[in-house]
């Protein structure tokens, strides 16, 4: 099922194209976020979209048909999409040939949209009310001719995005017909199991990069939580020389693959209830083939986390918890080789840069999230 979302900003289409996602396990994709994380790049294209977008002014057609078609050939987006914020021109209309199935068009009144956005809570620097109003003359400039091409096409639909948060997806499945929904959700694949495991230096983000999963109600399998309960339960201060201690005689036992061993009970429920397990703090070569070896069937996803080496040490030198291990290239070199990080982290399958802030992170492991969730 392919579908495009059209409306007004803030005509409430995010909401409706997130929800239509879980419920036709399709992605949804909105070109306005896209646009956004480019905008964020200190690249020539970064500062060119940034000046259009806080001006309120659309991007031209090329660009835009170019980085829409470059994001919809990858494999997540093979079975279909959700698609927010294009074409929005008459020109990527006609130049959009991706077999479209229906296009939800969500009616609001320009008040409205207007009084919406100015409560709006997110920190977007391109919601003044000077680039709303722009983009609300361009939509009627542009974006209803394409409505009007799509209605004559016979793939148009309205919805009246006045009405509440249900009532509106109400319509909108109405809208679509008992024949599409039917044929959408008898072809809809059985996902293949997948484990998610985050590596990364010390400070680079891994609990925050959990935290995310989390919140989308995947299962966390933390390897590091068997060392840090059993100094919490016998009220033991973290130091490196007990961390040390501890997992040395944890592999004495059960060899380099010691966290994976002694979490694989955990593993196996977890999938049981979920086709996604994470895996916080993976840390050796070993602990990764050994779960290859023992979970054939799963699909296992190395994400690795970079951060330059001064943020690490100025993140871990505030962490409240777990105060009392070291800082430092000492420790990333035992991290490295007595740990055996280095080739997890080289044989990653995705590599995130976390540099930044919070909502940079989020941005990236949604894209991450998205490729594994839907391929």
């Amino acid at each position: 099922m392919k579908l495009v979302l059209i409306g007004i900003q803030g005509s409430g289409k995010s909401t409706q194209g997130n929800m239509l996602s879980k419920h036709f396990k399709i992605p949804y994709l909105s070109t306005g976020h896209i646009f956004r994380s480019i905008a964020k790049e200190k690249t020539t294209l970064g500062k060119r979209v940034k000046v259009l977008m806080s001006s309120g002014l659309l991007i031209p057609d090329a660009l835009t048909i170019e980085i829409v078609n470059g994001y919809l050939s990858r494999p997540e987006y093979k079975n279909g999409y959700i698609l927010d914020g294009f074409p929005r021109t008459l020109t990527q209309t006609k130049k959009f040939k991706n077999n479209v199935d229906k296009v939800i068009y969500i009616e609001i009144p320009d008040k409205e949209a207007l009084w919406r956005l100015a409560y709006r809570t997110d920190e977007r620097n391109d919601n003044t009310v000077k680039a709303v109003l722009k983009r609300i003359e361009l939509f009627h400039k542009h974006t209803e001719q394409v409505i009007g091409y799509y209605r004559d096409e016979k793939k148009l639909v309205s919805v009246d995005g006045t009405k509440s948060i249900e009532e509106v997806n109400e319509a909108i499945l109405k809208s679509l017909g008992k024949k599409l929904v039917l044929e959408r959700i008898a072809t809809s694949k059985i996902h293949r199991k997948s484990i998610i495991a985050i590596v990364g230096m010390s400070g680079s983000g891994k609990s925050v990069a959990a935290t995310y999963f989390k919140e989308k109600g995947i299962p966390i399998v933390s390897f590091s939580a068997v060392i840090n309960s059993y100094i919490d339960e016998h009220k033991l201060k973290h130091t490196e020389s007990l961390h040390h201690k501890l997992r040395t005689e944890y592999r004495k036992k059960h060899g380099m693959e010691a966290m994976a061993v002694l979490n694989k009970e955990n593993i196996e429920e977890a999938l049981e209830k979920k086709s996604i397990v994470v895996i916080e703090g993976l840390y050796s070569w070993e602990e990764y083939t050994y779960l290859q070896k023992e979970f054939p069937e799963v699909k296992i996803h190395l994400l690795a986390l970079f951060t330059d080496k001064a943020i690490r040490y100025q993140r871990v030198s505030k962490r409240k918890y777990r105060s009392g291990l070291s800082v430092g290239a000492e420790r990333d070199i035992h991290e490295l080789t007595d740990l055996n990080k280095g080739q997890t982290i080289a044989f990653a399958d995705f590599l995130i840069k976390n540099n930044f802030s919070k909502e940079d992170l989020y941005s990236k492991l949604d894209d991450v999230y998205r490729q594994i969730y839907f391929a």
